[in-house]
């Protein structure tokens, strides 16, 4: 069912049409993931953590963050709640949202989809209502489990006619034509039609089933048809498709019960006993190996078989008081309180939500009674909800050791604010930063200079620059000097030194012009990105305080929201507990007034026997030779007709199930 679901919401989100084509009407066209935080929610949607990815969707919503995904956003958030079994909010979610805009086969395969889930949940009228916004029809073999399903709704709403005048003209494929007509069937039947319910029972009962599936279904109508002329008063009808129902499977204890029942009352209590006698060595919790108990002895009371039958009776009487005290241990430790601790002590692991499916029961003394009521519908209802309501609470557990790390970390900012404002304080006040922009400023307009100047020296090494500066103090003393042959010389050599170093200083400024605008260029850069941190420092002081102080409200206010939260879900788990608890105990408790109306008719005909054969034996003179204790064939009182026989007039049809692949 959940891989049904899923398909429907996989052929609603944009996401999963990669091969759609505009003009398709059954798909939706070709959309790529536009927002990261979308392309997230998927990652958990496809793992099947149904919660974390609603979890997350919703939170992204609010924020704001998927402004390329809000249909599909929506779309996926209602069938996120389906699987979560909120189909109140999903059904809202898709009544806004599946308008005329959306292709009418994706629509139509939406509201199908969702009628499922409501009529598995017991909504029959919003089940109802979604399949009647189905417009069109749909592929065949959707068709036919619609019309299948509509059929249902239609007989568990009591309106058979209607389901007649559907399921009569129903068209489909051989795997659902089980389905369809064994519902038609059991549809007639409760109309009071059952020689025309029998072509369609008795071909669903004499069909090759290759699956388990089949095979109970193929039972269920033989039975359904058997008990139907049982109840027509025609137990002769009754006998055949009672015999064709397996003796080792889910139906076989009611089938034995009412085929004993059909030769009773064409009285052959001789071959009753054959079916009652096997049906007595069950196991004594089904109601009709109880009805045997009492109907074995009736059998041999109408065969004269007097002892046999009293002591049939007594045996019966033994078994139902054992039983009896059994059923009250069991009661006495479900309402201890922890029968739904031990019932999911071995699912925790398994899958939350709708689609969990209780696997095995404990191992205590009362797991043998809790089949039954287990296998009831608002039981299982009910126990997903505790479990949900558990792994609720499990959940707001993680989130409150989450909030207990912000408060951490808050805190922690909080300690390294403190110790760092003093020297962000001290540095603010410095004014460093104002002196080295000073500095670089002083620095540009110096570099300035010296290309205006075309200054070689300046940007010399600093044996350059002292050689330059010793050539000029050279050069000065020459010039006052007198001109003789000797400072001719002199000065011959000075301007070959002159022009050599002269020669080096040029050949090098432009590189080094180039590397000291390149650096002052660096510095500049680290100054601004020095100014833009200075700037940060200065917002942060201000900020800080202020951020830290609305963090910590909204965590103080998380944090009293969850532990109300946990209040909550406590109270409503111990109350949903108690409740199904009590569920358990009133079903064990019909089991127990069941078993005691059965003792009682025990004991009043085991007393009828001793009675009449004691007041016989004191009408008569004292006889020549023993006679047999026990009352004539015909004065014990027949057991009433087993309650627990699933007579066609009140037997529900079978959900529709998804043929197995």
């Amino acid at each position: 069912m959940r891989a049904l679901l899923l398909a429907g919401v996989l052929a609603l989100l944009a996401t999963e049409a990669a091969s759609a084509r505009r003009h398709d009407a059954e798909k939706l066209p070709e959309t790529r993931i536009h927002d990261l935080h979308y392309g997230d929610t998927l990652f958990y949607f496809y793992q099947e953590q149904d919660f974390e990815a609603l979890t997350r969707l919703l939170a992204y919503e609010h924020w704001g963050r998927l402004p390329h995904h809000e249909e599909e956003a929506q779309l996926l958030i209602g069938g996120l709640y389906l699987s979560l079994g909120m189909h109140n909010e999903a059904g809202e979610r898709f009544q806004s949202l599946l308008t005329n805009e959306v292709p009418t086969g994706v629509r139509n395969r939406a509201w199908f989809y969702l009628a499922q889930v409501w009529y598995a949940r017991g909504y029959l009228e919003r089940a109802d209502a979604a399949l009647r916004k189905i417009n069109g029809r749909m592929s065949p073999q959707l068709e036919a489990q619609k019309e299948l399903l509509f059929g249902n709704v239609l007989m568990y709403e009591a309106r058979f006619e209607e389901a007649i005048r559907l399921l009569s003209g129903w068209r489909g494929g051989p795997v659902w034509s089980a389905y369809a007509r064994f519902n038609l069937g059991i549809a007639l039947v409760r109309s009071n039609r059952v020689s025309d319910a029998d072509p369609f029972l008795s071909g669903v009962g004499t069909m090759f089933a290759n699956t388990p599936e089949l095979a109970a279904l193929k039972d269920r109508a033989n039975l359904a048809l058997g008990f139907a002329y049982l109840q027509a008063s025609q137990p002769g009808k009754a006998r055949a498709p009672l015999a064709r129902v397996r003796l080792n499977g889910p139906y076989s204890n009611r089938a034995l019960l009412g085929s004993g029942w059909a030769d009773a009352l064409l009285e052959d209590y001789q071959g009753a006993l054959t079916p009652w006698m096997e049906l007595r060595n069950r196991n004594v919790l089904d109601a009709a190996v109880q009805e045997s108990y009492l109907a074995v002895p009736y059998a041999f009371g109408k065969l004269n078989a007097n002892a046999q039958s009293a002591e049939y009776y007594e045996s019966a009487v033994s078994s139902f008081d054992a039983e009896n005290g059994r059923i009250d241990e069991a009661i006495a430790r479900i309402q201890k309180g922890d029968l739904l601790e031990r019932v999911l002590s071995k699912d925790q692991e398994t899958h939350y939500g709708w689609f969990w499916q209780l696997k095995s029961l404990p191992e205590a003394p009362e797991s043998r009674y809790l089949y039954a009521v287990l296998a009831g519908h608002d039981f299982q209802e009910g126990l997903k909800n505790y479990r949900d309501l558990v792994f609720m609470s499990g959940t707001l557990d993680r989130w409150g050791d989450s909030i207990v790390a912000f408060q951490d970390m808050i805190d922690t900012r909080e300690r390294a604010y403190a110790e760092r404002l003093p020297r962000a304080d001290a540095l603010l006040a410095s004014g460093a930063l104002a002196k080295l922009q000073q500095r670089n400023a002083a620095l540009e307009s110096e570099l300035s200079g010296i290309e205006a100047r075309h200054d070689l020296a300046a940007l010399g090494t600093p044996g350059e620059r002292q050689l330059w500066a010793r050539v000029q103090r050279v050069e000065a003393g020459l010039a006052g000097s007198p001109e003789t042959s000797e400072s001719s010389e002199v000065r011959a050599k000075f301007v070959l030194e002159k022009g050599v170093l002269y020669y080096r200083l040029n050949d090098a400024y432009g590189a080094r012009m180039w590397q000291a605008q390149r650096e002052l260029k660096d510095l500049s850069l680290a100054l601004h990105e020095a100014q833009s941190r200075w700037i940060r420092v200065e917002r942060a002081r201000k900020n800080v305080p202020v951020n830290t102080g609305e963090f910590a409200t909204r965590v103080a206010a998380l944090k009293a929201r969850i532990e109300a939260l946990q209040v909550r879900l406590a109270d409503t788990e111990q109350r949903l507990s108690t409740y199904l608890a009590q569920m358990a105990v009133h079903e064990l408790q019909q089991q127990k007034d069941r078993l005691a109306t059965y003792q009682l008719q025990a004991r009043f005909a085991l007393a009828t026997m001793y009675d009449r054969a004691a007041n016989s034996q004191a009408a008569r003179p004292a006889p020549s030779a023993p006679e047999q204790k026990g009352a004539a064939p015909g004065d014990q009182p027949s057991p009433a007709p087993p309650d627990a026989a699933p007579a066609p007039a009140t037997a529900e049809p079978p959900a529709t199930a998804e043929p197995p692949r």
